[in-house]
């Protein structure tokens, strides 16, 4: 008897523990875009990548409530999914919480968006978590929820000693990796703005995969998102980067969000720049930059000034361009070296702006000018740790790159503003108003446009000098005789 109730426990106790493994499902996903595959396979069918897929134990359920979303939430508080004929749709502008960062501001397109969801990511140590609790910190009149994973309240309480705005901020600490506690905290709490430090320590009882793996950070996206959106809440997200530069996580993470803000720089020097990958609520080619110091992120409202260098002498290879970032006009300085090449093929190196676009130039100066730069070494940069892709900046890097090759000092009171086509015509730019009012205000004596710009405007309003150009032999005239 004792036998037979041994033998019937075995067999319920293998029954019970493979019905236990049934439910749980392995599957492969792509570490780079987040391709869902049954199977291990060497090469993604979607990115093309080889050797990214991780298998990962997955669970899938029925229907999975948020925490968040209880009975004591009213239902007024989460918008209507009625289908709806887009005629009788009424469109009301929404109302924007600013901030006192004017450059956040006009990153985002004038403030924060109800309801949106805001990635952000960048390099270790580049100020992300700083910017976001100084964000926190200095908006006072709004209840924010500031939800870390990787730090304890003292470190942060820390930081925002240092940050000296947390004498009058309504800001609520909560170091928490669960997505179910957190959500509880904020039924809680009830703030107006949440921000997540960050997205890769996050997990999600529903998944039972590690945290930071493709299929928890997908998961736990999507249910931040669906609170945004059901609320009207806004959400900061924190997303680690891989060391291609690219945001870790499935590249579908991108697609969920709103808007994607990249915070970009050197930990060596002290700016930084937010630049706008994507946003569904403004333009995504705006920027900002700020300047690190001990007391958090100073704003840099005049940016043109820390993109020139000063010099006393003049120096040759050096050229100044009136480019636009967005809607915002910066005088930046242009560096070119050429020198004759030590080996047997001539190196071609810029920082900041496209190498393809570099050689197209030297193509032309070559082809249509006689310029010999095929056996010559040509280094660029763009100071100021800027990446440029404004057409704009084309007529500044010829006049950089024939002032090293001659070594001739340019001019340091003019600038430049106009595209080189492959003929050596000088091509129009959009909005030639503003990048000369800029030039102007900043003390330029002169500025180089293309002839096509000069039609309808009317240049006896401005106290620089215009020089309209229609080839590059008139530049060549001009500067070099």
């Amino acid at each position: 008897m004792l036998q037979m109730d041994s033998v019937i426990f075995k067999k319920s106790f293998c029954f019970s523990y493979f019905r236990l493994m049934a439910k749980a499902k392995s599957t492969y996903f792509c570490q780079h875009c987040g391709y869902e595959s049954p199977k291990w396979l060497g090469q993604c069918p979607s990115c093309k990548q080889w050797n990214a897929f991780v298998e990962e134990v997955v669970e899938k359920t029925g229907s999975k409530v948020p925490e968040w979303r209880s009975t004591s939430t009213p239902s007024t508080s989460r918008r209507s999914s009625k289908a709806a004929v887009i005629n009788e749709i009424v469109y009301q502008d929404e109302q924007r919480v600013t901030t006192p960062d004017k450059e956040f501001n006009r990153v985002l397109g004038g403030g924060i968006v109800p309801g949106s969801l805001v990635l952000i990511g960048g390099e270790p140590g580049i100020g992300k978590s700083t910017l976001m609790l100084q964000l926190a910190l200095s908006i006072p009149q709004v209840k924010t929820l500031y939800i870390s994973g990787e730090e304890s309240e003292q470190q942060i309480k820390m930081r925002a000693e240092r940050l000296s705005q947390s004498s009058k901020a309504n800001c609520y600490i909560l170091t928490e990796t669960s997505t179910q506690q957190i959500f509880k905290q904020i039924e809680t709490v009830q703030p107006d703005i949440v921000v997540i430090d960050s997205i890769q320590t996050l997990h999600s009882s529903h998944i039972e995969s590690a945290p930071g793996s493709v299929s928890q950070v997908r998961e736990c996206t999507a249910e931040l998102l669906r609170f945004a959106k059901e609320t009207s809440t806004p959400v900061f997200i924190v997303g680690h980067i891989t060391k291609d530069g690219s945001i870790a996580g499935p590249k579908v993470l991108e697609h969920m969000v709103d808007t994607v803000l990249q915070f970009e720089g050197d930990r060596n020097h002290v700016y930084r720049i937010l630049r706008a990958v994507k946003n569904r609520f403004g333009s995504s080619s705006e920027l900002g930059i700020y300047e690190m110091q001990g007391s958090g992120l100073r704003e840099v409202s005049n940016p043109s000034e820390i993109m020139i260098s000063q010099r006393d002498e003049p120096v040759s290879g050096v050229a100044i361009a009136a480019m636009l970032e967005g809607m915002r006009p910066l005088m930046i300085e242009v560096q070119a070296l050429v020198s004759n090449s030590a080996f047997g093929t001539p190196q071609r190196t810029s920082t900041g702006f496209d190498t393809k676009r570099l050689s197209m130039l030297l193509a032309v100066l070559e082809k249509r000018f006689g310029f010999r730069l095929s056996a010559q070494d040509v280094f660029l940069n763009i100071a100021g740790g800027l990446r440029v892709e404004d057409p704009a900046i084309d007529l500044a890097v010829i006049a950089a790159l024939i002032s090293s090759q001659q070594d001739i000092p340019l001019p340091s009171q003019v600038t430049f503003a106009g595209e080189v086509g492959l003929s050596g015509e000088i091509r129009a730019v959009n909005r030639i108003e503003q990048r000369i009012t800029e030039a102007e205000k900043l003390g330029f004596e002169g500025i180089f446009i293309s002839k096509y710009n000069t039609k309808g405007l009317d240049a006896k309003k401005y106290d620089i000098a215009i020089r309209p150009l229609a080839t590059l032999e008139n530049l060549f005239s001009a500067l070099f005789g």
